[in-house]
């Protein structure tokens, strides 16, 4: 079956998709995006989600191609006419169409497309074994906390990754980790958890918020801070967070063993944790 994509209101398959050559975030990346997990053809972190996506496009005074609701509307058509029951819907918002020049355009209507991907989430077999990750100089741009469709950066910081048989890349900055190229980063030591606080740095993950408050809840310490690369090699756990695998264990950095080169146990009760907050989501 040919998957159906949303292009600029109106849904195709996706071999009949197109876009103008003049849209802005084709030329300039002058865009945001979103990437949302579905789970038993619901989607999840909703609330979390819509707040995101609002703030990006204040930062980039890009307005809202529709309303919320027409939004969500989008989103849960797509996942009903490709029978989605696990994976996710990404959707992007550009300022639009119009000749190449740098200002803003004036009175230009934003372009949005969006697409569904079908991929096991609540069974990624990675959760098991954990997964390597690489650390890569941070080359991003100064506003990470947009989330922005300027992907370069992530891009070859992954390729760096995949290129020495590692699945994630840690970037870092001043000797600091900053985030993964498609994840929040963090460290386990002592039973408290650690993660670097929010700022201009980093995007603001949503599963790295639901994260911290169910560390709250179950009473795992949290200390949001930077750490250094040697600070995480010599870690208990490690461990990552995305849209795409929920909690996710780090079991070597650059080689380097992390504990015992498995998933740790804070890994695995914070997983469990998510996955049980997912799941009573999907049921409503």
């Amino acid at each position: 079956m040919s998957r159906i994509v949303f292009v600029n209101g109106k849904f195709v398959k996706e071999q009949e998709a197109v876009i103008s050559i003049f849209d802005r975030g084709f030329i300039f990346g002058d865009g945001i995006y979103e990437v949302v997990p579905v789970i038993r053809g619901k989607i999840i972190d909703r609330d979390y989600f819509l707040e995101r996506l609002e703030r990006s496009l204040f930062e980039l005074s890009i307005p809202w191609p529709c309303s919320e609701q027409e939004y969500i509307q989008m989103m849960n058509a797509l996942i009903e006419k490709n029978e989605l029951k696990e994976g996710i819907v990404y959707s992007q918002v550009t300022r639009g169409p119009a000749d190449r020049d740098f200002p803003f355009p004036e009175s230009v209507q934003p372009g949005i497309v969006a697409f569904t991907s079908q991929m096991d989430i609540l069974d990624n077999p990675d959760f098991e074994t954990g997964i390597a990750v690489t650390t890569t100089p941070d080359l991003r741009w100064k506003r990470r906390d947009i989330k922005s469709i300027n992907l370069l950066g992530q891009v070859l910081a992954k390729q760096d990754a995949i290129t020495q048989n590692s699945k994630e890349a840690w970037m870092v900055e001043n000797g600091q980790v900053t985030e993964g190229a498609s994840s929040s980063a963090y460290i386990v030591k002592n039973d408290v958890l650690v993660t670097r606080s929010l700022s201009n740095s980093i995007l603001p993950g949503i599963r790295r918020r639901t994260i911290l408050e169910l560390a709250e809840r179950a009473k795992i310490t949290v200390e949001e801070r930077t750490f250094s690369v040697a600070e995480a090699k010599a870690a208990d756990e490690a461990l990552i967070s995305s849209a795409t695998t929920m909690v996710l264990g780090v079991v070597s950095i650059d080689g380097c063993l992390i504990g015992d080169g498995a998933p740790g146990p804070i890994t695995r009760k914070l997983r469990g944790l998510y996955q049980d907050r997912i799941l009573q989501e999907a049921l409503h």
